[in-house]
């Protein structure tokens, strides 16, 4: 196994730890790795897949708080917009989308961190905005989780209900998204650390701080996304 291989299935144990944990986080950890791994066209596919499945056990979890409105007000502009800008950038050399997916990563990091909220988001136009959004990063680098993050923080739900909501949403955005882009089947030491990963978050999530798990994300997320630039130059 060489090393890139291994550090990918850290980035998947990882970010499955964190989705269980907080309703999102997997391709904000594992993207950059994967990508690195298996190049930006197949890594972006393997991510999506992957994140769909890290989202199922959370989901039978706390599904019963999801919010069933706002899943569907996101949903509508991100199925609209994913195979429209999959098409588009269908020619893009695959340097580029290296670079724009590492791009993406260092600039929803910037976002989260900042804790930044906009009431405007709470409008129609917001869902929007927050669903196209989520559409382009997650074609271009499997993370479409930031801007919904945001949209979560800005609605004031409880944490069981923003997790509820987001996971709902990643497993169809992701599923859809992995049609489009084509299905890149996940190997059995993939699968293997996703489970790790998932069931360690589900267990273990209530006795970890939320400051930590955020700092941890937000690290492991910013230096996978610089290398991904770097390796695109």
């Amino acid at each position: 196994m060489s090393a890139v291989f291994l550090l990918s299935l850290a980035g998947i144990m990882v970010g499955a730890f964190v989705q269980a944990a907080t309703g999102m986080g997997f391709s904000l950890v594992a993207a950059p790795l994967l990508i690195l791994y298996l190049g930006p066209r197949d890594g972006v596919a393997a991510v999506v897949l992957l994140a769909a499945l890290s989202s199922v056990l959370p989901l039978a979890r706390d599904g019963k708080h999801a919010n069933p409105g706002a899943v569907v007000r996101l949903l509508i502009p991100t199925l609209v917009c994913t195979p429209l800008i999959a098409w588009a950038l269908a020619d893009v050399d695959t340097r580029w989308l290296a670079l724009v997916a590492g791009g993406g990563v260092i600039l929803a990091v910037g976002i989260l961190a900042s804790g930044v909220r906009w009431g405007w988001l709470k409008h129609p136009l917001g869902a929007i905005s927050t669903g196209a959004t989520s559409a382009l990063l997650n074609v271009v680098g499997g993370v479409g989780g930031p801007p919904i993050g945001i949209y979560a923080a800005n609605a004031g739900w409880s944490p069981v209900t923003t997790r509820a909501t987001m996971h709902s949403f990643f497993i169809v955005q992701n599923v859809v998204t992995a049609l489009v882009l084509g299905i890149v089947w996940p190997s059995g030491w993939q699968l293997l650390a996703l489970a790790v990963g998932t069931v360690a978050g589900v267990v273990l999530a209530p006795r970890v701080s939320a400051p930590v798990l955020r700092i941890v994300v937000l690290g492991i997320s910013l230096v996978g996304g610089v290398s991904l630039v770097v390796g695109g130059l």
